[in-house]
């Protein structure tokens, strides 16, 4: 029988395993950020001395994150088990300073916000890289022109520049939502419940003490993280516009990728990615794995977002389990971000255009591809019933739409004809969409 092993290296979860989010959200990155949270609550209120010496002991500690976890069902949190460690480690001066005024809650809810600060980092960085690479495709393409697809079915002619221009905007749109909120994630201090009953009661007995409202503002400063106007025990906004914004990334990396899975099917050949990955059983095939992880991600991360949305409905000052759920949802997301920042910046910098396939591939229909402009065009000179019937027969007989206008109108002008039937002429405003996307990505980069 095999030893177990606690450790969570995410064998099931390909998509984060082994990514740099990994590192900031695990186990000992908890207990490390609740430790950083216990000394910066020593720092706001203890003597100086007495706060480097909670420091230098806290620091110094070695917690078998284990036996904390295992530890943590006796409590319903880690915190609980924790202090119980830690504080033997202190001299009696120091231990009553150690955790003072504040409650369980106060210690993880900041803790996890430390945790979601550094995997945002990560996320922000992995986005930015991927931003500028699909910026690069989008200015290199503007003028590919390939068929756009509207219910499976080829459209309209479009640019794959474009295409990669919406794709951009998502991914521009969602960075900076993220951003504004990795700026707001708020320390939590309150107190048993919410009130800051401890600090005020502190405060009396302190000559000299800070006001319990002062004592969060530098709680928070000292943390780096925004200092919140009410304690959020039971108002879980924070956690749940975190969620929001990490799905909505996760949902434009996944457009992208569902796009980059369909376009590269063998059928297609429009897009590849730089490296595909083999079949246990096929050796020919090159599976778009990059995209393959980046979906499975888009496709998980609503279900947890929703989690964070169930749990932040709570009762009276402290809820019974629904903020115990968060933890693991939040956690689980913040990976699934990262593992799908980072996949999503390497599938965009090795993505693979293939503008002969796009070319083949929006010759398919012998032109029918510009019918609706030559509806628009040709419907006022001679009705747009006998257009359709010339569009009609073209498609069921195969005739090529520029011969079928041909036979059926020998005055039309030949440079008109060229004109009307050329895909490459019927993009629209497509150039002048691109230039406002890359405005936006360019501008968002300073």
């Amino acid at each position: 029988m095999h030893p177990i092993d606690d450790a969570d290296y995410g064998l099931l979860a390909p998509v984060w395993a082994g990514t740099a989010v990994v590192g900031v959200t695990s186990d000992r990155s908890v207990l490390a950020a609740m430790i950083e949270v216990e000394v910066a609550l020593a720092h706001v209120q203890a003597p100086v001395e007495i706060a480097e010496r909670i420091e230098t002991a806290l620091r110094d500690s070695q917690i078998d994150v284990a036996e904390l976890a295992v530890a943590a069902r006796g409590g319903g949190n880690p915190v609980i088990p924790l202090l119980k460690l830690l504080r033997p480690l202190l001299d009696d001066d120091a231990a009553r300073w150690l955790h003072r005024g504040a409650t369980s809650q106060d210690v993880l809810d900041t803790a996890l916000m430390l945790i979601a600060g550094g995997a945002l980092r990560i996320v922000l960085q992995e986005t930015d890289a991927a931003i500028a690479a699909l910026a690069r495709l989008v200015d290199q393409h503007r003028r590919t022109v390939m068929a756009a697809r509207t219910l499976t079915q080829h459209a309209t002619p479009t640019t794959f520049g474009l295409k990669a221009a919406i794709w951009l905007e998502g991914l521009v749109i969602s960075r900076d939502r993220l951003r504004e909120v990795a700026a707001a994630l708020p320390a939590q201090l309150g107190g048993a419940s919410g009130t800051l009953a401890s600090f005020t009661e502190l405060a009396q007995q302190t000559q000299g003490a800070p006001e319990p409202v002062d004592v969060v503002t530098a709680f928070a400063e000292r943390l780096e993280l925004a200092a919140p106007r009410l304690p959020w025990h039971v108002m879980r906004h924070p956690v749940t516009s975190l969620g929001d914004a990490l799905v909505s990334l996760c949902d434009a990396f996944g457009t992208i990728a569902t796009n980059v899975a369909t376009l590269g099917r063998t059928e297609i050949g429009e897009l590849a990615e730089g490296s595909g990955g083999g079949s246990s059983a096929m050796p020919h095939k090159q599976n778009p794995v990059l995209s393959t992880l980046i979906r499975s991600a888009a496709l998980r991360a609503p279900g947890l977002a929703a989690e964070l949305h169930r749990a932040a409905v709570t009762v009276d000052e402290r809820p019974d389990g629904a903020w115990h759920s968060e933890w693991q949802a939040l956690r689980e997301l913040l990976r699934l971000a990262g593992g799908t920042a980072e996949s999503g910046r390497a599938l965009l910098e090795h993505l693979q255009v293939h503008p002969e396939r796009m070319r083949a591939n929006l010759d398919a229909t012998a032109g029918l591809i510009v019918s609706e402009r030559v509806m628009l065009r040709l419907a006022p000179r001679i009705g747009a019933k006998r257009v359709q019937h010339l569009i009609d027969e073209a498609a069921t007989t195969g005739t090529p739409l520029r011969e079928a206008l041909t036979a059926a109108l020998p005055d039309l002008d030949a440079s008109e004809l060229e004109e009307l039937t050329d895909a490459a002429r019927y993009t629209g405003a497509a150039d002048d969409l691109i230039e406002r996307s890359l405005t936006r990505a360019l501008k968002g980069a300073e």
